[in-house]
């Protein structure tokens, strides 16, 4: 778009300056803030624009309202570099794959894959190597994703600047702009770099993915008190923003890392990324099983070569036998296997998993933190009550921008344009407007200030359309913040022609200028008492967290052409109307249900404390019963004047937080990590992304969320919707049992293994497996099963139990009892087959033990769907991936027997089909002993400790 010549600001334009420079207070920066002792949190000393006389800004800066010279502004840009944000230099693709290899896990098995190389067991080394590479791939993708986080923060800075040099306007490259530059911005702009306000005309922004405020923020020029927040700093303007309204003149003081995005992403590039709590849980189960499988296989050579004698060579195959079966090589796959299908469940249920290890790590979320614009509410503005000056209330239901709904009146449905009063409500509402509906698709957009489409909707949903009216607007006197109204001329060609004038703006304004009030279609005085009642139902309605607009008109003189201020007087009050940001449909139970989960939810919220805490307590955050030494909401501005100890106390027992900055939601997340809360962040906006990126879990919005905001999560909501958040932790707590389960599975197959082969040293027999027939068992036959426990529903209501321990191992001490049984019966039916064959040859001793280890596993596997509750009491049948699964496993137990090329491989020989019976009925003990177990555990020792806690 082509500058303006000099854009000159009329009569109603504003240039005020204000009064003698206020001390420096407060910086925006989130890594500013720290405890300081008993004075609580104070932040970095910085230039405070917003609280200093215009001339005094332009003084420091260095400049003048017509603007800088292009040798100021070269001398400038060498100081401060461009206005951008630089890019963090990434690493090479090689490296981050490099890095996947990085974990407790991999370095057992890279020292597994050396000793099978060094003994030529290059199978076994082979297929070591496979299963990393699999493992290092996946990571590497979810980890290059992540590296879009700050180059999507460039996307905020616009390409170009109209800005004032030697008084002339011009464009040029936003970059190039410089503090002192004197920038012009209009309706449509991006606001290109953080700027004081010179001079404005009916101006306002749209800030709510900074700051979170819900409405478009009117501006103004007057000088601030130097405590005043991000949020309500109305004579500035920042990076990144919209303008929505209006023109203005402003001197830009900040550019680059130094505006308040720019120090956003100083924040972010300083938050550490730390190993999640999933990985954290494998990592320690791979160093507790790559301890125990060196152990035995040290315990195996020390036995054999000091204790038996056996030579090296021989003795070698049992040692990299043991190893090979004790180190657990399907785990990393089987572990991404879970992940993944927990993570698909997730995303059929709208909620979006971009990093695998958050699909755990969400069922031991204890606190959700949670923004209110967009994820609480539907981030719209609907008019839900009118109140007549006749002191009739109606009320209007419909969701959203769509121009559909019901009026009614003491609960009965009425047509609203049967009723004078009603219908002139609704006139004014339609004239008196400068947005547009749109359709695009089956969903409907607006155009212009929301606060003034939801009143074009209202109209709309009544069924009057402006554009099928027979009145039209020929002069409109545009919304101007010191008057507090906007008006129109209309002409009618209804009933003879005539002139009217509408009005709509604050109450307080329009009552002002009323004389008379409408009251069933007769104009009747507006007396002082009639006022004090009109004022009453305002205050009812700002009491239930709405905002409310005055609507009146005034029929005047046909000669009438033109609309000015003094014509706007000795008006006719027809009623207000309630407008608000609804709750989401469905939010009240979903926390409801968080609560029962035993997940405490905050709200913090870039918008005002009334607004905060109605929403708050109409969705069941809090709860008005309930008496509390804390009060009901804080701000950011009472938070700061807290001492460090009285800080914590409240982040722990206030659940309502409003008028805050990035730094301080980012404050309030890490004082609970610390106190070993596990959090999940929502947010949508640019202000979110730092406390997303340090939250245990970062939640964004997908409809409504910033680029930066769903690049810096680890999850993304499809639909926006908070009860989502909900259905995914219940989701997450089923991945985590399935991941024990699964694991716990390779555990005893490993361990069993382990097991029968130092047991059959100590015997003084032969190895009873080759190293490749372990690694068929480890990575086929087991690896067909676990997939099915990874996609073993949930057997019982989860998400009402309490969050799980975030200490708890996947091994845990409740289920060792177990899985010491389970080995103990395979490594026992393995070593008798295996010795009761072994005069037959050492081959069918082997291919014996071969098949009740396979077999075992599988009935094994039937208990491992649930460690606690019989398989009869889920079904036996009831998980059809599980029955599967099984018929797989079996067919191929009996393949690399049977099929000549795999049998000559393996080293094996066919056995009879007697002798497969009897090999299946033995293992089935396993399956057995486990339902005994668990039948005595859940009748006596789990009941024991329900009664006790």
């Amino acid at each position: 778009m082509k500058p303006k010549k000099n854009p000159g600001f009329p009569k109603n334009s504003k240039g005020i300056f204000g009064p003698k420079k206020s001390s420096i207070f407060l910086g925006s920066g989130p890594r500013n803030q720290r405890f300081l002792g008993r004075g609580g949190i104070k932040e970095k000393e910085e230039e405070q624009f917003y609280s200093q006389r215009i001339e005094e800004v332009i003084k420091k800066l260095d400049s003048n309202v017509k603007g800088l010279s292009n040798e100021q502004t070269k001398k400038k840009l060498e100081k401060t570099g461009f206005n951008e944000i630089p890019e963090k230099k990434a690493l090479h693709p090689i490296l981050v794959f490099l890095k996947q290899f990085n974990n407790a896990l991999i370095y057992i098995l890279v020292v597994a894959t050396i000793i099978s190389f060094l003994l030529h067991h290059l199978i076994d080394a082979y297929v070591i190597i496979a299963v990393m590479i699999i493992n290092a791939t996946i990571g590497f993708f979810q980890e290059y994703r992540a590296e879009k986080e700050i180059k999507l923060l460039k996307k905020m800075i616009v390409s170009y600047a109209k800005v004032f040099r030697n008084n002339k306007l011009i464009q040029i490259p936003a970059r190039e702009l410089v503090p002192g530059d004197v920038i012009f911005v209009e309706d449509g702009d991006k606001i290109p770099a953080d700027a004081r306000l010179l001079f404005i005309k009916n101006f306002k922004t749209t800030e709510s993915s900074l700051t979170g405020e819900s409405f478009p923020v009117e501006k103004e020029i007057k000088v601030l008190p130097k405590k005043t927040s991000l949020a309500d700093r109305k004579n500035m303007i920042f990076m990144g923003t919209f303008v929505a309204s209006g023109t203005a003149k402003a001197i830009v003081v900040s550019t680059g890392l130094e505006t308040v995005i720019g120090k956003i992403a100083k924040d972010m590039q300083k938050i550490k990324i730390v190993k999640s709590h999933f990985e954290k849980k494998t990592n320690k189960l791979a160093i507790q099983m790559g301890i125990i499988a060196a152990i035995g296989a040290i315990l195996t050579f020390i036995i054999g070569f000091f204790i038996r004698g056996i030579e090296f060579s021989e003795i070698s195959l049992f040692t990299i036998a043991s190893l090979v079966s004790g180190i657990p090589e399907g785990l990393p796959a089987v572990l991404a296997i879970v992940l993944a299908m927990g993570a698909r469940r997730m995303a059929k249920r709208n909620a979006i998993i971009r990093k695998l290890p958050a699909t755990e790590t969400l069922g031991v979320v204890t606190t959700i933190i949670t923004d209110k614009t967009g994820t609480l509410t539907e981030n719209t503005m609907n008019v839900e009550k009118i109140v007549l000056a006749s002191s009739k209330e109606i009320d209007i239901s419909g969701k959203g921008w769509s121009p559909f709904g019901d009026f009614c009146e003491s609960d009965k449905k009425i047509n609203p344009l049967k009723s004078f009063d009603l219908s002139k409500l609704l006139h004014i509402s339609s004239i008196c407007n400068n947005t547009q509906l749109v359709k695009k698709g089956s969903k409907y957009e607006i155009i212009g200030d929301p606060t003034e489409a939801s009143l074009l909707v209202l109209a709309q949903k009544s069924g009057l359309k402006k554009e099928n009216l027979k009145e039209k607007r020929i002069d409109d006197l545009p919304f101007n913040p010191d008057l507090k109204y906007r008006a129109s001329l209309s002409l009618l060609v209804e009933k003879g022609k005539k002139k009217e004038i509408y009005v709509v703006g604050a109450p307080e304004a329009v009552l002002k200028k009323s004389k008379y009030f409408l009251f069933n279609g007769a104009n009747k005085k507006l007396t002082a008492k009639k006022q004090k009642e009109i004022k009453e139902s305002i205050n009812n309605l700002t009491d239930k967290a709405m905002r409310v607009l005055a609507l009146a008109y005034k029929p005047v003189s046909y000669k009438t052409s033109k609309l000015s201020e003094k014509g706007v007087k000795d008006l006719i009050f027809v009623g207000v109307v309630g407008i608000r940001d609804p709750p989401r449909q469905g939010v009240k139970e979903a926390i409801d249900k968080a609560k029962q989960a035993g997940i405490r939810v905050i709200m913090t919220t870039g918008d005002h404390k009334g607004t905060a805490l109605a929403i708050a307590k109409e969705v069941g955050l809090i709860e008005g019963s309930k008496k509390s030494k804390f009060p009901e909401v804080l701000t950011e501005e009472e938070l700061l004047k807290l001492p460090k100890r009285k800080f914590i106390k409240v982040i722990k027992n206030v659940s309502v937080f409003a008028r805050l900055t990035p730094s301080m939601k980012l404050k309030i997340a890490e004082v609970l990590q610390k106190k070993g809360e596990i959090v999940a962040m929502t947010g949508d906006g640019v202000n979110d992304a730092p406390a997303i990126k340090k939250a245990d879990i970062g939640i964004s919005m997908g409809i409504i969320g910033t680029d930066i905001a769903r690049e810096s999560s680890d999850m993304v909501l499809a639909d926006d919707n908070f009860i989502s958040i909900v259905n995914a932790i219940e989701e997450g707590r089923i991945v985590f049992t399935n991941t024990r389960n699964a694991s716990s599975f390779l555990i005893t197959t490993n361990f069993a293994e382990d097991a029968t082969i130092i047991a059959a040293l100590s015997l003084g027999l032969p190895l009873p497996l080759l190293p490749t027939q372990i690694l068929w068992l480890n990575l086929v036959t087991d690896g067909v099963t676990d997939v099915a426990l990874a996609v073993e529903p949930s057997h019982g209501n989860v998400i009402k139990e309490k969050p799980r321990k975030a200490k708890e191992n996947i091994l845990s001490k409740e289920i060792i009892p177990l899985l010491i049984l389970m080995v103990g019966v395979m490594a026992i039916a393995a070593l008798i087959i295996f010795k009761v064959y072994l005069p037959q040859g050492i081959e069918k001793a082997r291919t014996g033990a071969f098949l009740i280890m396979a077999f075992t596993q599988l009935f094994n596997f039937l208990n491992m769907r649930s460690l606690k509750k019989s398989v009869f009491k889920i079904g036996l049948f009831s998980n059809k991936f599980a029955n599967w699964a099984l018929l797989a496993s079996f067919v191929l137990s009996l393949a690399v027997v049977y099929l000549p090329f795999l049998q000559n491989i393996f080293n094996f020989v066919s056995l009879s089909l007697i002798d497969v019976l009897i090999i299946i009925l033995i293992s089935s003990s396993v399956f057995w002993l486990g339902e005994l177990y668990k039948l005595i555990k859940g009748r006596f020792f789990d009941k024991k400790d329900e009664q006790i806690s």
